[in-house]
Protein backbone atom coordinates (compact mmCIF):
# COMPACT_ATOMS: atom_id res chain seq x y z
CA UNK A 1 0.00 0.00 0.00
CA UNK A 2 2.80 2.44 0.93
CA UNK A 3 4.74 1.68 -2.24
CA UNK A 4 1.74 2.57 -4.38
CA UNK A 5 0.71 5.64 -2.38
CA UNK A 6 4.09 7.41 -2.55
CA UNK A 7 4.30 7.59 -6.37
CA UNK A 8 0.71 8.76 -6.43
CA UNK A 9 1.50 11.57 -4.00
CA UNK A 10 4.57 12.51 -6.03
CA UNK A 11 2.46 12.67 -9.19
CA UNK A 12 -0.17 14.79 -7.46
CA UNK A 13 2.54 17.16 -6.22
CA UNK A 14 4.05 17.42 -9.69
CA UNK A 15 0.64 18.14 -11.18
CA UNK A 16 0.09 20.80 -8.56
CA UNK A 17 3.47 22.39 -9.32
CA UNK A 18 2.80 22.29 -13.07
CA UNK A 19 -0.65 23.73 -12.46
CA UNK A 20 0.77 26.65 -10.49
CA UNK A 21 3.43 27.29 -13.13
CA UNK A 22 0.76 27.12 -15.83
CA UNK A 23 -1.40 29.62 -13.95
CA UNK A 24 1.54 31.97 -13.72
CA UNK A 25 2.33 31.52 -17.40
CA UNK A 26 -1.26 32.37 -18.28
CA UNK A 27 -0.63 35.85 -16.85
CA UNK A 28 2.29 36.22 -19.20
CA UNK A 29 6.08 36.46 -19.01
CA UNK A 30 7.88 39.79 -19.03
CA UNK A 31 11.27 39.52 -20.76
CA UNK A 32 13.92 42.13 -19.99
CA UNK A 33 17.68 42.38 -20.20
CA UNK A 34 20.39 43.49 -17.84
CA UNK A 35 23.66 45.01 -19.00
CA UNK A 36 25.88 42.76 -16.87
CA UNK A 37 27.47 46.04 -15.91
CA UNK A 38 29.46 44.51 -13.06
CA UNK A 39 30.87 41.67 -15.13
CA UNK A 40 29.05 38.85 -13.34
CA UNK A 41 29.45 40.25 -9.82
CA UNK A 42 25.79 41.32 -9.66
CA UNK A 43 24.37 40.76 -6.19
CA UNK A 44 20.94 40.18 -4.66
CA UNK A 45 22.13 42.00 -1.56
CA UNK A 46 20.40 45.37 -2.06
CA UNK A 47 23.18 47.39 -0.43
CA UNK A 48 26.01 45.77 -2.37
CA UNK A 49 28.03 48.04 -4.66
CA UNK A 50 27.23 45.43 -7.33
CA UNK A 51 23.44 45.54 -6.74
CA UNK A 52 21.39 43.63 -9.33
CA UNK A 53 18.94 46.45 -9.91
CA UNK A 54 16.48 44.88 -12.36
CA UNK A 55 16.01 41.89 -10.05
CA UNK A 56 16.23 43.60 -6.67
CA UNK A 57 13.57 46.15 -7.61
CA UNK A 58 11.11 43.27 -7.89
CA UNK A 59 12.22 41.22 -4.88
CA UNK A 60 12.21 43.89 -2.17
CA UNK A 61 10.40 46.99 -0.93
CA UNK A 62 11.42 50.30 0.60
CA UNK A 63 9.77 52.07 3.51
CA UNK A 64 9.06 55.07 1.31
CA UNK A 65 8.74 55.50 -2.46
CA UNK A 66 8.72 58.67 -4.54
CA UNK A 67 5.42 59.82 -6.05
CA UNK A 68 4.97 61.41 -9.48
CA UNK A 69 6.20 64.76 -8.09
CA UNK A 70 9.27 63.17 -6.52
CA UNK A 71 7.89 63.53 -3.00
CA UNK A 72 7.94 60.73 -0.40
CA UNK A 73 4.89 58.45 -0.46
CA UNK A 74 3.97 55.36 1.61
CA UNK A 75 5.35 51.93 0.76
CA UNK A 76 6.09 49.60 3.69
CA UNK A 77 5.61 52.58 5.99
CA UNK A 78 2.18 54.21 6.07
CA UNK A 79 3.07 57.41 7.93
CA UNK A 80 6.01 59.18 9.56
CA UNK A 81 6.79 62.22 11.68
CA UNK A 82 9.86 64.01 13.12
CA UNK A 83 10.56 65.34 16.57
CA UNK A 84 10.81 69.12 17.02
CA UNK A 85 14.34 69.49 15.62
CA UNK A 86 14.15 66.66 13.02
CA UNK A 87 16.87 64.61 14.73
CA UNK A 88 14.50 61.68 15.19
CA UNK A 89 11.95 60.28 12.77
CA UNK A 90 9.28 57.73 13.68
CA UNK A 91 7.72 55.48 11.03
CA UNK A 92 4.56 53.37 11.37
CA UNK A 93 4.70 50.12 9.37
CA UNK A 94 2.01 48.56 7.23
CA UNK A 95 0.51 45.51 8.95
CA UNK A 96 0.16 42.03 7.43
CA UNK A 97 3.10 42.29 5.00
CA UNK A 98 4.72 38.91 4.27
CA UNK A 99 8.20 37.93 3.19
CA UNK A 100 8.49 35.33 0.43
CA UNK A 101 9.24 32.67 3.05
CA UNK A 102 5.90 33.37 4.76
CA UNK A 103 7.24 35.30 7.75
CA UNK A 104 5.54 38.57 8.73
CA UNK A 105 7.39 41.88 8.40
CA UNK A 106 8.13 43.58 11.74
CA UNK A 107 10.01 46.63 12.93
CA UNK A 108 12.93 44.35 13.88
CA UNK A 109 13.43 43.55 10.17
CA UNK A 110 13.49 47.23 9.30
CA UNK A 111 15.90 48.11 12.10
CA UNK A 112 18.18 45.24 11.06
CA UNK A 113 18.17 46.33 7.39
CA UNK A 114 19.13 49.92 8.11
CA UNK A 115 21.59 49.24 10.92
CA UNK A 116 23.52 47.13 8.39
CA UNK A 117 23.97 50.24 6.27
CA UNK A 118 25.67 52.21 9.03
CA UNK A 119 27.71 49.26 10.29
CA UNK A 120 31.36 50.16 9.51
CA UNK A 121 32.09 46.47 8.96
CA UNK A 122 29.71 46.45 5.97
CA UNK A 123 31.09 48.01 2.79
CA UNK A 124 28.23 49.78 1.03
CA UNK A 125 28.08 52.93 -1.13
CA UNK A 126 24.60 53.76 0.20
CA UNK A 127 26.24 54.84 3.46
CA UNK A 128 27.07 58.11 1.68
CA UNK A 129 23.33 58.73 1.45
CA UNK A 130 22.15 57.30 4.77
CA UNK A 131 25.23 57.72 6.93
CA UNK A 132 23.38 60.49 8.77
CA UNK A 133 21.65 57.71 10.72
CA UNK A 134 23.09 57.06 14.18
CA UNK A 135 20.91 54.06 15.00
CA UNK A 136 17.56 52.53 14.12
CA UNK A 137 15.31 51.16 16.85
CA UNK A 138 12.29 48.87 16.82
CA UNK A 139 9.89 50.59 19.23
CA UNK A 140 7.32 47.80 18.87
CA UNK A 141 6.34 45.39 16.10
CA UNK A 142 4.98 48.13 13.83
CA UNK A 143 6.94 51.24 14.90
CA UNK A 144 10.51 52.16 13.91
CA UNK A 145 12.53 55.11 15.17
CA UNK A 146 15.47 56.55 13.21
CA UNK A 147 17.89 58.51 15.41
CA UNK A 148 20.06 60.82 13.31
CA UNK A 149 23.49 62.33 13.89
CA UNK A 150 22.16 65.74 12.88
CA UNK A 151 18.82 67.34 12.00
CA UNK A 152 17.47 66.45 8.56
CA UNK A 153 14.24 68.04 7.41
CA UNK A 154 14.04 65.89 4.25
CA UNK A 155 15.04 62.55 5.76
CA UNK A 156 12.10 60.53 4.28
CA UNK A 157 13.32 61.49 0.80
CA UNK A 158 16.57 59.66 1.48
CA UNK A 159 14.62 56.47 2.10
CA UNK A 160 13.35 56.50 -1.50
CA UNK A 161 16.86 55.37 -2.54
CA UNK A 162 16.60 52.27 -4.73
CA UNK A 163 18.96 50.41 -2.38
CA UNK A 164 17.17 51.32 0.86
CA UNK A 165 15.36 47.97 0.74
CA UNK A 166 14.16 45.83 3.61
CA UNK A 167 15.37 42.28 4.21
CA UNK A 168 14.51 39.88 7.02
CA UNK A 169 16.28 40.14 10.35
CA UNK A 170 19.45 38.04 10.40
CA UNK A 171 19.33 37.14 6.69
CA UNK A 172 22.41 38.99 5.40
CA UNK A 173 24.53 35.83 5.19
CA UNK A 174 22.08 34.13 2.83
CA UNK A 175 20.31 36.99 1.04
CA UNK A 176 22.46 36.58 -2.09
CA UNK A 177 21.11 33.05 -2.53
CA UNK A 178 17.48 33.51 -1.44
CA UNK A 179 16.50 37.05 -2.43
CA UNK A 180 13.91 36.77 0.34
CA UNK A 181 12.02 40.06 0.37
CA UNK A 182 8.49 41.44 0.54
CA UNK A 183 8.32 42.41 -3.14
CA UNK A 184 5.85 41.35 -5.84
CA UNK A 185 8.11 38.60 -7.21
CA UNK A 186 10.20 35.88 -5.62
CA UNK A 187 13.38 34.27 -6.88
CA UNK A 188 13.08 30.98 -8.72
CA UNK A 189 16.41 30.82 -10.59
CA UNK A 190 19.50 33.02 -10.43
CA UNK A 191 21.80 32.69 -13.44
CA UNK A 192 23.88 35.79 -14.19
CA UNK A 193 25.17 34.38 -17.48
CA UNK A 194 21.90 32.76 -18.51
CA UNK A 195 18.27 33.39 -17.56
CA UNK A 196 17.34 34.64 -14.13
CA UNK A 197 13.70 33.78 -13.48
CA UNK A 198 11.30 35.38 -11.01
CA UNK A 199 7.74 34.22 -10.33
CA UNK A 200 4.78 36.14 -8.98
CA UNK A 201 4.36 36.32 -5.20
CA UNK A 202 0.60 36.12 -4.96
CA UNK A 203 0.56 37.06 -1.26
CA UNK A 204 2.08 40.43 -2.14
CA UNK A 205 0.64 43.12 0.12
CA UNK A 206 -0.19 45.48 -2.75
CA UNK A 207 -2.16 42.89 -4.70
CA UNK A 208 -1.66 39.88 -6.95
CA UNK A 209 0.89 40.70 -9.68
CA UNK A 210 -0.59 41.15 -13.13
CA UNK A 211 2.01 38.96 -14.85
CA UNK A 212 3.28 35.64 -13.62
CA UNK A 213 6.94 35.45 -14.62
CA UNK A 214 9.90 37.75 -15.22
CA UNK A 215 12.88 36.51 -17.22
CA UNK A 216 16.07 38.57 -17.17
CA UNK A 217 18.82 37.97 -19.76
CA UNK A 218 22.36 39.41 -19.85
CA UNK A 219 23.05 41.61 -22.90
CA UNK A 220 26.09 43.79 -22.13
CA UNK A 221 26.21 45.62 -25.46
CA UNK A 222 23.90 48.52 -26.36
CA UNK A 223 23.71 47.61 -30.06
CA UNK A 224 22.93 43.99 -29.23
CA UNK A 225 20.21 45.15 -26.82
CA UNK A 226 18.55 47.18 -29.57
CA UNK A 227 18.73 44.23 -31.96
CA UNK A 228 17.25 41.94 -29.32
CA UNK A 229 14.33 44.32 -28.88
CA UNK A 230 13.76 44.71 -32.63
CA UNK A 231 13.77 40.90 -32.91
CA UNK A 232 11.14 40.63 -30.19
CA UNK A 233 13.43 38.86 -27.72
CA UNK A 234 12.97 41.44 -24.94
CA UNK A 235 9.91 43.54 -24.16
CA UNK A 236 11.26 46.91 -22.96
CA UNK A 237 14.02 49.08 -24.42
CA UNK A 238 15.36 52.44 -23.19
CA UNK A 239 15.70 54.23 -26.51
CA UNK A 240 16.85 57.56 -27.88
CA UNK A 241 14.64 59.86 -29.91
CA UNK A 242 16.75 59.09 -32.97
CA UNK A 243 15.95 55.38 -32.66
CA UNK A 244 12.17 55.78 -32.62
CA UNK A 245 11.81 55.54 -36.45
CA UNK A 246 13.37 52.06 -36.26
CA UNK A 247 10.34 50.66 -34.42
CA UNK A 248 7.41 49.01 -36.14
CA UNK A 249 4.41 50.92 -34.79
CA UNK A 250 2.23 47.83 -35.19
CA UNK A 251 4.45 45.95 -32.74
CA UNK A 252 5.85 48.67 -30.49
CA UNK A 253 4.58 51.73 -28.65
CA UNK A 254 6.75 54.53 -27.28
CA UNK A 255 6.50 56.51 -24.05
CA UNK A 256 8.20 59.90 -23.57
CA UNK A 257 8.93 60.78 -19.94
CA UNK A 258 10.57 63.88 -18.43
CA UNK A 259 13.48 62.55 -16.38
CA UNK A 260 16.42 63.50 -14.21
CA UNK A 261 18.79 60.82 -15.44
CA UNK A 262 22.01 62.09 -16.93
CA UNK A 263 25.21 61.05 -18.66
CA UNK A 264 28.50 62.79 -19.17
CA UNK A 265 32.22 62.76 -18.50
CA UNK A 266 34.07 62.83 -15.19
CA UNK A 267 37.63 63.81 -14.32
CA UNK A 268 39.51 62.57 -11.27
CA UNK A 269 40.29 65.77 -9.40
CA UNK A 270 43.11 63.97 -7.52
CA UNK A 271 45.01 63.10 -10.70
CA UNK A 272 47.07 65.39 -13.02
CA UNK A 273 46.22 67.33 -15.05
CA UNK A 274 42.69 67.30 -13.64
CA UNK A 275 43.86 68.26 -10.15
CA UNK A 276 44.19 71.81 -11.54
CA UNK A 277 40.83 73.57 -11.34
CA UNK A 278 41.76 75.69 -14.39
CA UNK A 279 42.22 72.59 -16.54
CA UNK A 280 38.95 71.12 -15.32
CA UNK A 281 37.02 74.26 -16.04
CA UNK A 282 38.62 74.66 -19.46
CA UNK A 283 37.57 71.11 -20.39
CA UNK A 284 34.01 71.91 -19.34
CA UNK A 285 33.49 75.39 -20.83
CA UNK A 286 34.51 74.20 -24.32
CA UNK A 287 31.28 72.20 -24.42
CA UNK A 288 28.39 73.38 -26.55
CA UNK A 289 25.73 71.57 -24.58
CA UNK A 290 22.87 72.26 -26.96
CA UNK A 291 24.84 70.77 -29.86
CA UNK A 292 25.70 67.76 -27.71
CA UNK A 293 22.06 67.27 -26.83
CA UNK A 294 20.83 67.67 -30.40
CA UNK A 295 23.39 65.29 -31.90
CA UNK A 296 23.40 62.65 -29.17
CA UNK A 297 19.70 62.51 -28.30
CA UNK A 298 17.85 64.46 -30.97
CA UNK A 299 14.97 66.94 -30.61
CA UNK A 300 13.11 66.66 -27.29
CA UNK A 301 15.68 64.14 -26.10
CA UNK A 302 16.57 66.02 -22.93
CA UNK A 303 17.22 69.33 -21.19
CA UNK A 304 20.44 71.29 -20.77
CA UNK A 305 22.47 70.76 -17.59
CA UNK A 306 25.25 72.99 -16.30
CA UNK A 307 27.43 70.32 -14.72
CA UNK A 308 25.09 69.97 -11.74
CA UNK A 309 23.31 66.64 -11.19
CA UNK A 310 20.21 68.30 -9.67
CA UNK A 311 17.53 68.08 -12.34
CA UNK A 312 14.87 70.72 -13.23
CA UNK A 313 12.07 68.69 -11.62
CA UNK A 314 13.76 68.78 -8.21
CA UNK A 315 12.57 71.44 -5.72
CA UNK A 316 16.22 72.37 -5.08
CA UNK A 317 17.17 72.82 -8.73
CA UNK A 318 19.17 76.00 -9.38
CA UNK A 319 18.87 77.62 -12.80
CA UNK A 320 22.30 78.45 -14.24
CA UNK A 321 23.69 79.51 -17.61
CA UNK A 322 26.59 77.62 -19.15
CA UNK A 323 27.37 78.83 -22.68
CA UNK A 324 30.31 77.53 -24.65
CA UNK A 325 33.34 79.80 -24.14
CA UNK A 326 36.34 78.84 -26.27
CA UNK A 327 38.35 81.95 -25.40
CA UNK A 328 37.93 81.38 -21.67
CA UNK A 329 39.07 77.78 -22.14
CA UNK A 330 42.23 78.93 -23.94
CA UNK A 331 42.90 81.52 -21.24
CA UNK A 332 42.48 79.00 -18.42
CA UNK A 333 44.78 76.50 -20.11
CA UNK A 334 47.44 79.17 -20.65
CA UNK A 335 47.26 80.13 -16.96
CA UNK A 336 47.68 76.44 -16.06
CA UNK A 337 50.81 76.18 -18.21
CA UNK A 338 49.26 74.75 -21.37
CA UNK A 339 49.45 77.73 -23.72
CA UNK A 340 50.10 75.39 -26.66
CA UNK A 341 47.20 73.13 -25.80
CA UNK A 342 46.76 69.88 -23.92
CA UNK A 343 46.15 66.21 -24.76
CA UNK A 344 43.86 64.02 -22.64
CA UNK A 345 42.63 60.44 -22.87
CA UNK A 346 38.88 59.85 -22.52
CA UNK A 347 37.68 56.31 -21.75
CA UNK A 348 34.27 54.98 -22.82
CA UNK A 349 32.48 51.81 -23.90
CA UNK A 350 29.43 50.86 -25.95
CA UNK A 351 27.27 50.37 -22.85
CA UNK A 352 25.25 53.34 -24.09
CA UNK A 353 24.22 54.05 -27.66
CA UNK A 354 24.90 57.76 -27.13
CA UNK A 355 28.35 57.70 -25.53
CA UNK A 356 30.25 57.34 -28.80
CA UNK A 357 28.31 60.16 -30.47
CA UNK A 358 28.73 62.39 -27.44
CA UNK A 359 32.46 61.64 -27.28
CA UNK A 360 33.00 62.47 -30.93
CA UNK A 361 31.05 65.73 -30.65
CA UNK A 362 33.03 66.72 -27.58
CA UNK A 363 36.30 65.79 -29.29
CA UNK A 364 35.51 68.23 -32.12
CA UNK A 365 34.39 71.01 -29.78
CA UNK A 366 37.45 70.69 -27.53
CA UNK A 367 39.79 70.89 -30.52
CA UNK A 368 38.68 74.51 -31.03
CA UNK A 369 40.48 75.42 -27.80
CA UNK A 370 43.62 73.40 -28.54
CA UNK A 371 42.49 70.38 -26.53
CA UNK A 372 43.24 67.01 -28.14
CA UNK A 373 40.91 64.30 -26.85
CA UNK A 374 42.04 60.74 -27.54
CA UNK A 375 39.06 58.35 -27.38
CA UNK A 376 39.78 54.98 -25.78
CA UNK A 377 37.05 52.40 -26.38
CA UNK A 378 36.98 49.72 -23.67
CA UNK A 379 34.95 46.56 -23.14
CA UNK A 380 31.39 47.07 -21.95
CA UNK A 381 31.66 43.90 -19.88
CA UNK A 382 33.00 45.07 -16.54
CA UNK A 383 33.27 48.74 -17.51
CA UNK A 384 31.95 49.89 -14.13
CA UNK A 385 34.37 47.71 -12.20
CA UNK A 386 37.50 47.98 -14.38
CA UNK A 387 37.44 51.48 -15.91
CA UNK A 388 35.04 53.81 -14.12
CA UNK A 389 36.60 55.49 -11.06
CA UNK A 390 39.96 54.01 -12.08
CA UNK A 391 41.00 55.84 -15.24
CA UNK A 392 41.41 59.62 -14.88
CA UNK A 393 38.79 60.70 -17.47
CA UNK A 394 35.79 58.47 -18.15
CA UNK A 395 32.16 58.41 -19.20
CA UNK A 396 29.42 57.96 -16.65
CA UNK A 397 25.63 57.84 -16.32
CA UNK A 398 23.26 58.11 -13.38
CA UNK A 399 19.56 57.63 -12.81
CA UNK A 400 17.35 60.32 -11.35
CA UNK A 401 17.97 61.07 -7.67
CA UNK A 402 16.82 63.78 -5.22
CA UNK A 403 19.26 66.66 -4.69
CA UNK A 404 20.31 65.59 -1.21
CA UNK A 405 21.01 62.04 -2.32
CA UNK A 406 22.97 62.72 -5.50
CA UNK A 407 25.09 65.52 -4.02
CA UNK A 408 26.06 63.40 -1.01
CA UNK A 409 26.47 60.14 -2.91
CA UNK A 410 28.40 61.60 -5.82
CA UNK A 411 30.37 64.49 -4.32
CA UNK A 412 30.72 64.19 -0.54
CA UNK A 413 34.35 63.67 0.46
CA UNK A 414 35.13 59.97 0.75
CA UNK A 415 31.79 58.72 -0.61
CA UNK A 416 32.18 55.34 -2.33
CA UNK A 417 30.77 56.63 -5.62
CA UNK A 418 32.49 60.02 -5.53
CA UNK A 419 33.64 59.46 -9.10
CA UNK A 420 35.49 62.79 -9.46
CA UNK A 421 37.28 62.26 -6.13
CA UNK A 422 35.98 65.70 -5.12
CA UNK A 423 37.31 66.44 -1.64
CA UNK A 424 36.15 69.78 -0.27
CA UNK A 425 35.30 70.34 3.37
CA UNK A 426 33.50 73.59 2.50
CA UNK A 427 31.27 71.69 0.07
CA UNK A 428 30.55 69.02 2.69
CA UNK A 429 29.67 71.81 5.11
CA UNK A 430 27.15 73.22 2.65
CA UNK A 431 25.44 69.84 2.42
CA UNK A 432 25.40 69.45 6.20
CA UNK A 433 23.92 72.91 6.70
CA UNK A 434 21.29 72.29 4.04
CA UNK A 435 20.23 69.04 5.69
CA UNK A 436 19.94 70.74 9.07
CA UNK A 437 18.02 73.81 7.92
CA UNK A 438 14.35 73.45 8.86
CA UNK A 439 13.35 76.37 6.63
CA UNK A 440 12.82 75.38 2.96
CA UNK A 441 14.04 78.70 1.50
CA UNK A 442 17.27 78.42 3.46
CA UNK A 443 17.80 74.82 2.32
CA UNK A 444 17.20 75.83 -1.29
CA UNK A 445 19.77 78.63 -1.07
CA UNK A 446 22.40 76.31 0.40
CA UNK A 447 21.82 73.65 -2.27
CA UNK A 448 22.06 76.40 -4.91
CA UNK A 449 25.46 77.42 -3.50
CA UNK A 450 26.61 73.79 -3.75
CA UNK A 451 25.52 73.59 -7.38
CA UNK A 452 27.27 76.87 -8.20
CA UNK A 453 30.50 75.51 -6.67
CA UNK A 454 30.33 72.44 -8.91
CA UNK A 455 29.81 74.63 -11.99
CA UNK A 456 32.80 76.81 -11.17
CA UNK A 457 35.25 74.20 -9.91
CA UNK A 458 33.95 70.63 -10.24
CA UNK A 459 35.27 67.74 -12.28
CA UNK A 460 32.07 66.53 -13.96
CA UNK A 461 30.93 67.59 -17.41
CA UNK A 462 27.18 66.98 -17.30
CA UNK A 463 25.81 68.37 -20.57
CA UNK A 464 22.15 67.36 -20.29
CA UNK A 465 19.46 65.44 -18.49
CA UNK A 466 18.06 62.64 -20.61
CA UNK A 467 14.34 62.44 -21.18
CA UNK A 468 13.30 58.80 -20.94
CA UNK A 469 12.20 57.32 -24.24
CA UNK A 470 10.81 53.88 -23.54
CA UNK A 471 9.92 51.47 -26.33
CA UNK A 472 7.58 48.69 -25.29
CA UNK A 473 6.31 45.54 -26.98
CA UNK A 474 2.59 45.93 -27.72
CA UNK A 475 1.91 42.76 -25.74
CA UNK A 476 3.02 44.61 -22.60
CA UNK A 477 1.23 47.47 -20.83
CA UNK A 478 3.35 49.71 -18.59
CA UNK A 479 2.20 52.63 -16.44
CA UNK A 480 3.10 56.12 -17.68
CA UNK A 481 5.72 56.83 -15.00
CA UNK A 482 9.48 56.95 -14.72
CA UNK A 483 11.18 53.67 -15.69
CA UNK A 484 13.02 53.37 -12.38
CA UNK A 485 9.74 53.58 -10.47
CA UNK A 486 7.50 51.26 -12.49
CA UNK A 487 5.14 49.38 -10.11
CA UNK A 488 6.22 45.97 -11.36
CA UNK A 489 3.11 44.19 -10.11
CA UNK A 490 0.89 46.36 -12.35
CA UNK A 491 2.61 45.44 -15.61
CA UNK A 492 0.33 43.31 -17.80
CA UNK A 493 1.55 40.90 -20.45
CA UNK A 494 -0.87 39.61 -23.05
CA UNK A 495 1.08 36.98 -24.86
Amino acid sequence: MKTRTLPLLICLCLLLIVGVAHAQDERGTLRINHAMEFGGLESLDPISQYRFFDVNARLYNRLVRADAQGLPAPELATEWSPNDDATEWTFLLREGVLFHDGETLTAADVAYSFNRIIDPAVDTPVRAVLGIMNRVEAVDDTTVRFVLNAPHADFPLLLTDYRALVIAEGSADRIEQTGNGTGPFRLETLDLEGTTRLVAFDEYWEGVPQHGVVEIFPIPDATATLQAFLAGQIDIYSATVAEVPLFNQDQVYVQYLFSGGWEGMVMRTDTPPFDDVRVRRALRVVADRQAMLDLALGPNGGTIACDSPVWPGDPYFSQMNCPQDIELARQLLAEAGYADGITVDLYLSDLSQTWTTLAEVYQQQAAQAGITVNLNMTSSDGYWSDVWMIEPFTFTSWGQRPADQILNEGWRSGADWNETYWNRSDFDSLLDRARSALDFAQRKELYADAQEMLWMEGGALIPYFTNTVRAVNNAVTLPEIDYDMVPWWEVTVNR
